[in-house]
């Protein structure tokens, strides 16, 4: 009796094989490539920019367009960098990217009050889910988002990343960056803007969806003012910006 020949199933195991290895090389190699690209080029566009001007079901924010002027760090006020800086990240130029210390003070408080473990994204880690991959919960998005955040940890310094952030993160439907925000939202550029109105600007990062700095809720109010509170208690560092370049 003649033995059938196994060679076609060995062929398929080979040719999946050398796809996975593919795959994965692809998955390492192209995110090294995006985030060396941006040490020196300002994004064109974003995934979630992209999503707005394709998806967005929201009607006015549509009729009024994307909102993204990019703004050297130079350029931003000082103060502004300094409010979102206090709320946002206060560790930020001790990290290498994911603030450990914070993930376990957010552990900590949800086994005390029984609640869902709070947010304890950094700025770079916040940096990378906005320039490179897309909004949401997922496995799959967090590992992503952790591999690109370690790698703009080792590949940009700390001042570029801090510039991307401040250009790139979201402040309402279809609204990135410090300098479109307010423009969008008061009419004036960052450096015309009053103390309160940049505190309002920096409020509104945790949903900017959902809050308007314009027309503010109680609870948007009630964190506009610890905005300002983090702010007084803090003292910025800016040698370490000077230290990063």
């Amino acid at each position: 009796m003649v033995k059938k020949k196994s060679k076609p199933k060995r062929n398929l195991r080979t040719t999946v094989v050398r796809g996975v290895l593919i795959i994965l090389i692809l998955l390492v190699v192209i995110p090294i490539f995006q985030v060396g690209l941006s040490r020196w080029v300002n994004p064109p566009a974003t995934p979630e920019m992209i999503r707005f001007q394709w998806f967005s079901a929201n009607a006015e924010a549509r009729e009024r367009g994307l909102r993204y002027h990019w703004i050297p760090l130079d350029e931003i006020p000082r103060e502004q960098i300094h409010l979102i800086w206090a709320s946002e990240d206060q560790r930020f130029f001790d990290h290498a990217g994911v603030d450990l210390d914070e993930i376990r003070e957010a552990l900590m408080e949800s086994k005390i009050t029984g609640e869902k473990p709070r947010g304890a994204s950094t700025i770079t880690m916040q940096a990378a889910r906005c320039m490179y991959l897309w909004q949401g919960r997922s496995w799959i998005r967090k590992g992503l988002e952790t591999y690109y955040t370690l790698l703009m940890e080792l590949l940009l310094p700390k001042r570029r990343i801090l510039e991307l952030y401040l250009n790139v993160i979201e402040f309402g439907e279809g609204v990135f960056g410090v300098r479109a925000a307010a423009e969008t939202f008061y009419g004036r550029q960052p450096s015309q803007l009053s103390k309160n109105q940049m505190a309002m600007i920096a409020a509104v990062m945790p949903d900017p969806k959902g809050w308007n700095p314009v027309d503010p809720t109680p609870r948007l109010i009630k964190r506009q003012k610890r905005v300002l509170r983090l702010t007084a208690r803090s003292i910025f560092p800016w040698d370490e910006i000077k230290q990063s370049e």
